[in-house]
């Protein structure tokens, strides 16, 4: 059976907000954070809006030597699980560091400190790339830098599996714990790929969106979709073991139950049309948490505003809970954009929050749902309700499938 695994601890840096709670009032509120480029002048990659992190200090955080010497996506990884500790509350002596470990995605990492060290390489000459150019780029120094700051001596992993990145680290980090090989696992995703590369590789594969207008750029499951919207950020999860965080009188957020994990072996980018490989994870997840379909009342589901993606998915949630007359379907990419390697884990606090709360967030911009679309999606009418069991879905380029059962 294994050992029960539980969340003590969530913290997050998104679009919607640069903490735990304003994300989670963003989503309650149906906050739209995806907005007008700011990082760069984009008017040449044909691309409008992004879901940007905004204002951002690490500093607020993270000590400023520490920070300096870190990409974006490493600072942006640090800074929520410094928020995901703080909430998890670990008393001096209750950590044992190597039984204390990291499992962390990303799906490009330090992308920006890339694009500017071989600018300056072309301009000035291969003496003047930066000698941190190795340690702030490479997809690693997530894990690397969180282990060092909270002197985590277990395993310290870097998942690379795209957009599936952030669910396929939480999962393998639930399974560390419940097979014994600690007691403590930090985990979760970050992105920051709003650049000039980052845009402009995306756009050219003809997979964002080239609308203007940010409430109607990211619209999952409408019939008017015809792209994605990337977005960054990061969110860490603190996993214990369940006996471990109740012999310290630890606040318990949720429990995970199953973890499931596919790969379609289909396409570089596209997804299985007919959704088989999203069909086995949901059903391992499920399998391993002892749920029934019936059981499941809320779906976090991928849903990125492809028309592909978005089809393929609903036809595999579809094929699975033909017989469960309660459960809803939303995307949280609505209002946050695509995180790539970070959208699991900002989803698993959403999905989350909604266990807690009794409150799914919402399809924000959906006008009129895609034809194809055969599943019950959230609405501001429907959208309280007690939830008990949730899936959270993510899916990745090269047929990565990931997802992770919640239990309240």
């Amino acid at each position: 059976m294994g050992r029960r695994v539980v969340v003590t601890g969530m913290g997050a840096l998104t679009p919607l907000g640069n903490d735990r709670e304003s994300f989670i009032q963003g989503l309650n509120s149906s906050k739209v954070g995806i907005d007008k480029i700011t990082h760069f002048d984009a008017e040449l990659t044909g691309i409008t809006v992004a879901g940007e992190v905004k204002d951002f200090d690490p500093t607020v955080r993270i000590e400023r030597k520490i920070a300096k010497r870190m990409d974006a996506f490493s600072q942006y990884a640090l800074y929520s699980a410094v928020e995901a500790m703080e909430q998890a509350d670990f008393k001096e002596g209750e950590l044992d560091p190597y039984q204390v470990g990291v499992i962390y995605g990303s799906g490009i990492g330090g992308l920006t400190t890339i694009q500017e060290q071989v600018i300056k390489m072309d301009h000035k000459g291969p003496r003047r790339v930066s000698p941190l150019f190795v340690t702030n780029s490479i997809t690693n120094m997530a894990a690397g830098n969180i282990s060092m700051y909270f002197n985590a001596k277990n395993t310290s992993q870097a998942i690379v599996t795209a957009c599936a990145s952030a669910n396929n680290a939480i999962g393998n980090a639930f399974h560390h714990i419940k097979n014994g090989y600690a007691d403590v696992m930090i985990t979760g995703g970050s992105e920051s790929s709003i650049n000039e590369i980052g845009i402009a590789g995306f756009a050219s594969l003809t997979a964002l969106t080239a609308s203007e207008d940010r409430l109607r750029a990211s619209i999952p499951f409408d019939k008017d979709r015809n792209g994605f919207v990337m977005g960054e950020g990061a969110a860490t999860l603190i996993l214990e073991d369940y006996d471990h965080a109740k012999a310290r009188g630890a606040n318990i957020l949720a429990e995970i139950v199953g973890y499931g994990m596919t790969s379609d072996a289909f396409h570089m980018t596209q997804p299985d049309p007919e959704g088989r490989g999203a069909i086995r994870a949901m059903q391992m997840a499920m399998d391993e948490g002892g749920i029934k379909a019936n059981d499941i009342d809320y779906i976090n589901a991928h849903g990125t505003s492809t028309h592909a993606n978005d089809s393929a998915e609903s036809k595999a949630i579809e094929s699975i809970f033909t017989e469960n007359d309660h459960y809803k379907v939303s995307s949280t990419k609505s209002m946050t954009g695509h995180l790539l390697g970070a959208a699991g884990a900002i989803e698993a606090v959403a999905t989350i929050a909604a266990l807690q709360n009794g409150i799914m967030p919402v399809n924000v911009g959906l006008e009129t749902k895609d034809p194809e679309v055969n599943i019950p999606l959230v609405t501001e009418d429907n959208r309280k309700a007690s939830v008990n069991y949730a899936l959270s879905n993510s899916f990745g380029f090269g047929g990565h499938n990931a997802v992770l059962a919640f239990k309240r």
